[in-house]
């Protein structure tokens, strides 16, 4: 076991907030259902439209609190935009890598690099902080319901 979920996000469109659930249902080639990006509502659908780098991203709660703790900022959970936060897992380790997350499989895709529309929403700079930091942007390989505790796997 590589680790867990701790938290799951998402965000019925571009520049809301981030809803906390404890259960999200994940679609092969379309991401989570109820997220911006699975309704190509979000800052970068045209972008990405197409891409699998759309579909779901992860961040490590370490790195959320080296960031706290490295600035006097207070970042919560939520707040750096990504899907999926993660416990006990190297994400970087996985690019190019499929894992399972409960019962369904991930391929990670490339890293979650941050970028200054990210800096806009949190107001404050934190590219620097979280250059090679910022999680990790994944494919669905298989879909199904993930939940919170669930664990973080190695694909074998």
């Amino acid at each position: 076991m590589l680790g867990k979920i701790v938290g799951i996000f998402i965000s019925p469109r571009a520049m809301t907030p981030m809803i906390s659930v404890k259960e999200a249902k994940l679609e092969i080639d379309r991401g989570i259902v109820g997220d911006r990006y699975h309704s190509s509502l979000g800052t970068f659908s045209k972008k990405l439209a197409g891409l699998p780098d759309k579909e779901i991203t992860l961040v490590e709660v370490e790195e959320i609190e080296r960031l706290n703790e490295s600035t006097s900022l207070n970042i919560n959970l939520g707040d750096l935009r990504r899907n999926l936060v993660t416990e006990g897992v190297r994400l970087n380790e996985l690019v190019d890598k499929c894992f399972f997350v409960g019962d369904t499989t991930l391929k990670g895709i490339r890293l979650c690099e941050p970028c200054k529309h990210l800096e806009k929403l949190i107001g404050e700079e934190i590219v620097p902080s979280l250059m090679h930091r910022g999680g990790l942007r994944a494919k669905i390989i298989s879909g199904g319901v993930i939940r919170v505790d669930d664990k973080v796997n190695e694909y074998k």
